[in-house]
């Protein structure tokens, strides 16, 4: 179905804002995504988004044309919209020409096959949007299974986390566990659990990592609590050579990655 949407007051323009806020996600079981590069990435990821939301003010371009009969297909919704709608419903001053509402995933820890991957990564309440997008990111490029959250961590079908991830968010399996959860689900299978970490750690570089490795960092602030180090098969530290006692979480998460990546290939 195809229609042409005008006023700031209609019902469907509060519905879409409203995927902005997490308590209205969990209840429509939607999220928002926006850009044709996003959009593209998930369609060839075999994600069809139910709704697609588009500028008046658009350039005609193929691969929105693809998009558009794909929705259309699988009995989905194409709405044309203002430029300026369509800033109020994504959030940004200067909104892409394009967004699409998506059905959240399964994100149950036992739908995850530990073996399609030889990297996971694992992060533990970590609270900001932009470092969970840019993990899910990391997990892509390095060919990671999924980003597994445990506790309490940022909701990674947010516009902000969605919007970081660059598309990844499509690519890899996102899991969300309680660390009691986890740990039992771990245990249950083949899998090393590496942290990094301070306490008692070795150097990054040459540790003998095994696979399917998960790779686990804690709060941006907090860092890990110390009973889920202990628990850990493997602890890891990266040197500090300047002022900085620790790295970002996303980006400690990248370079132990990387360097599992490098031990793991043949």
């Amino acid at each position: 179905m195809r229609r042409e949407i005008t006023g700031f007051s209609n019902p469907t323009v509060k519905s879409l804002r409203a995927l902005r806020e997490k308590k209205h996600r969990k209840a429509a079981r939607q999220f928002l995504a926006e850009g044709l590069r996003l959009l593209t990435d998930a369609l060839e990821c075999g994600h069809v988004p139910q709704v697609l939301v588009m500028s008046s003010a658009r350039d005609p371009h193929r691969l929105l044309e693809t998009l558009e009969a794909a929705v259309l297909a699988a009995g989905g919704e194409v709405i044309e919209t203002t430029p300026d709608i369509l800033s109020k419903i994504t959030g940004k001053d200067n909104p892409q020409a394009v967004a699409g509402v998506f059905a959240e995933f399964d994100t149950s820890i036992e739908r995850l096959d530990r073996g399609a991957a030889p990297i996971w990564l694992v992060a533990q309440a970590l609270r900001d949007p932009g470092n969970l997008g840019t993990m899910l990111r990391t997990g892509d490029a390095v060919g990671a299974g999924g980003l597994i959250l445990i506790d309490d961590c940022a909701d990674p079908f947010s516009v902000e986390a969605v919007r970081a991830s660059m598309g990844a968010v499509f690519t890899q399996a996102i899991a969300q566990a309680s660390w009691a959860d986890f740990l039992p689900w771990l245990r249950a299978g083949s899998g090393q659990l590496v942290a990094a970490s301070l306490r008692d750690a070795i150097p990054y570089r040459g540790a003998p990592y095994a696979a399917p490795c998960f790779v686990l960092v804690g709060n941006e602030s907090r860092g890990l609590p110390e009973e889920y180090e202990a628990a850990c098969d493997l602890r890891v530290t990266m040197p500090m050579k300047g002022r900085a006692d620790s790295l970002n979480a996303a980006v400690a998460a990248a370079v132990l990655a990387y360097e599992v990546l490098a031990r793991l290939e043949p």
